[in-house]
């Protein structure tokens, strides 16, 4: 999993401790401008560069489902609703995007 600066101690947390799941969470941008300028420090910023760039192609999607097809709030009108509606806009994103349709 991927996740932003925000989330440091995330697998640290009682509900993800039983998760077979290997965090990738960001560097504080503080802790990245204080890499050393050696070997190991320019590996490490190419590391939290790679980190970014899929978390950059991941975002998009995010952004055409709340600004192209208004899904910006949850309706709580059941779980079952929201669900059907997030699985249909996520649909109509894929068939505007032109990619192949996973249903």
């Amino acid at each position: 999993m991927f996740g932003d600066a925000g989330y440091p101690g995330v697998k640290k947390r009682e509900e993800n401790l039983e998760l077979p799941v290997t965090w990738h969470i960001a560097m504080r941008p503080s802790k990245r401008k204080a890499l050393p300028k050696t070997t190991v420090g320019e590996l490490m910023e190419k590391l939290e560069h790679a980190k970014a760039s899929i978390r950059a192609k991941v975002e998009h999607p995010f952004h055409v489902v709340k600004n192209l097809f208004m899904h910006r709030k949850t309706r709580y009108k059941g779980m079952a609703k929201n669900n059907a509606q997030m699985f249909f806009t996520v649909w109509a994103c894929q068939l505007a995007a032109g990619s192949p349709v996973v249903m």
